[in-house]
């Protein structure tokens, strides 16, 4: 064979290769309103720099006439490009190619660039577009499978791992995804669920189609599966590359900081009358975050799940912050089952990679409920609590109302070490609300009186003015200092400053074990 004819083939299969399944699969993909797995790859690392692996590989099953049917990657797109300039490794699951069903070679492609992308000390992220498990190839694919969970479950806490859905991803597949640190999903071409709908017509004789199972709609504002929903793969792929901006690219290094445009010694006249004097009266919270950090900007993690609870990124002085806040708007603020979740799990995920804590607290306690004890609000509030103490991040804290009960306790207190807290002079800090406390603690006073309903309006103002206080737990050093709403952006400033290089000791053992 002449030089030349060495060449010309490798262009040859090269070319195979890119065509995945074939034109017509790939005219079927665009049709559903879905790119193929290599345009989603060179939509999401920035241009020219994806580097592929095991382009040639093929499966090595012979039974159901499988033979005859050998197609250059087998399923997956693996390699390594950059986002934003900084290194990560990809696997973009080719439904053109056997619907995207994963093989023995097909789960050693994924294994390989995981592998790598730990040795790299680089983010790996998944784009999953699959039918799940290839039923020829039996046990192998489930093999596969559980090599790609043990992966992701030794990745935790290392690399950051990101998956989207950008397509179907049912039974054994649903695992991967669950396994990793952030889930985005595509609205109407993308479902998560366990079983099928087929399969549970079978055992329920309901009725019900993938989307309704497990549509973007399910696990973002529902299950809280997923964290982010999007129209279409683009914005998918574009929230991909913001998400990335506030995550370091391992756990030893700290999320990257930009040049501030914000001044760090901003007030804001608004933050004065933000929170409104009358306790009873709700406020937007995300507007008070949006006012104090960089810019305005504030990037929220699951927006449509437990609206009584906000979490999210932001920028102070150019550095990344993990924001935690209760929710007026919703439930009054309430901490339930699916509050505590959310909090707890991201709360864990900005420790593991260095994300310092803002938490701004207007918590009346949890929520009173029969089915929030039947749903085990006394171990899911734990999650908190366990979370908030485990962490050696910088945390900082602000109570801009309402920290009742154990809900003052869980939100970040210094109780918990936080590190530096902050109260506004609207802060009410007690057992629990002075209309509550009052009609227990002095029932017989009340009962007694001339004018009842006068006399326990007396002992609520007197309750919340000597006891429901910022100062009393200011005086006990609960709360470092007590500051004006207007201050609040500088302060944050200048803790975290004084903060970043903070350690804390943990004791040793194996590991901890959180209430699950």
């Amino acid at each position: 064979m002449e030089l030349e004819e060495h060449y010309a083939k490798l262009r040859a299969m090269n070319a195979e290769a890119e065509l995945g399944g074939g034109l017509d699969r790939i005219e079927a993909q665009h049709a559903k309103g879905k790119l193929t797995a290599r345009e989603r790859i060179h939509k999401l690392l920035d241009p020219g720099t994806f580097e592929e692996f095991d382009k040639f590989v093929v499966h090595r099953c012979y039974e159901f006439g499988m033979e005859k049917k050998r197609i250059l990657g087998d399923g997956v797109v693996t390699g390594y490009g950059k986002i934003n300039g900084r290194p990560v490794f990809v696997f973009s699951q080719d439904f053109t190619v056997f619907g995207g069903s994963l093989s023995g070679p097909f789960g050693e492609k994924v294994c390989k660039i995981m592998d790598l992308a730990v040795k790299a000390g680089c983010p790996i992220i998944g784009l999953n577009d699959s039918g799940g498990a290839r039923i020829q190839e039996g046990v192998v694919s489930l093999a596969s499978y559980g090599d790609i969970f043990l992966r992701n479950v030794m990745c935790s806490g290392v690399i950051p791992q990101i998956s989207a859905i950008m397509g179907p991803c049912a039974g054994g597949a649903v695992y991967s995804p669950a396994l990793t640190d952030f889930i985005l999903m595509v609205d109407k071409t993308s479902y998560l669920h366990i079983t099928g709908p087929e399969v549970l017509k079978a055992v329920t004789h309901r009725e019900v189609t993938s989307e309704e199972l497990g549509g973007a709609k399910v696990h973002t504002q529902k299950s809280g599966v997923a964290h982010f929903v999007d129209p279409d793969d683009e914005s998918c792929l574009r929230r991909i590359r913001e998400l990335l901006s506030f995550l370091p690219q391992n756990w030893k290094e700290k999320p990257p900081r930009v040049e501030p445009t914000d001044d760090p010694e901003r007030e804001d006249e608004a933050l004065q009358t933000m929170v409104p004097a009358n306790p009873k009266k709700p406020y937007d919270m995300k507007k008070l975050i949006r006012t104090v950090v960089d810019n305005g900007y504030f990037f929220e993690v699951h927006e449509h799940y437990a609206k009584n609870m906000i979490v999210g990124f932001a920028r102070l002085n150019g550095q990344v912050v993990g924001i935690v806040a209760n929710q007026p708007m919703h439930l009054a603020g309430c901490i339930d089952v699916d509050a505590s979740l959310k909090c707890a799990r991201f709360v864990r995920t900005c420790d593991c990679f260095n994300i310092p804590l803002v938490t701004f607290v207007d918590v009346p306690g949890f929520l009173p409920a029969i089915d929030q004890e039947e749903r085990g609000i006394i171990k899911h509030g734990a999650k908190i609590i366990f979370a908030y103490s485990e962490a050696t991040v910088p945390k900082v804290t602000v109570i801009t109302r309402k920290a009742y009960g154990g809900a003052y306790d869980v939100m970040s207190s210094k109780h918990l070490r936080g590190d530096i807290n902050y109260a506004y002079p609207t802060a009410e800090i007690a057992v629990m609300g002075p209309e509550g406390a009052v009609n227990i603690i002095f029932r017989k006073e009340i009962q007694s009186a001339e004018d009842p309903e006068k006399e326990r309006e007396r002992l609520v103002k007197e309750y919340r003015e000597t006891i429901a206080t910022p100062y009393r737990a200011a005086s006990l050093g609960y709360i470092d200092e007590i500051i004006e709403p207007r201050q609040t952006r500088k302060k944050l400033i200048r803790a975290l400053e004084l903060l970043k290089d903070k350690e804390d000791v943990r004791p040793q053992r194996k590991h901890a074990n959180i209430p699950l």
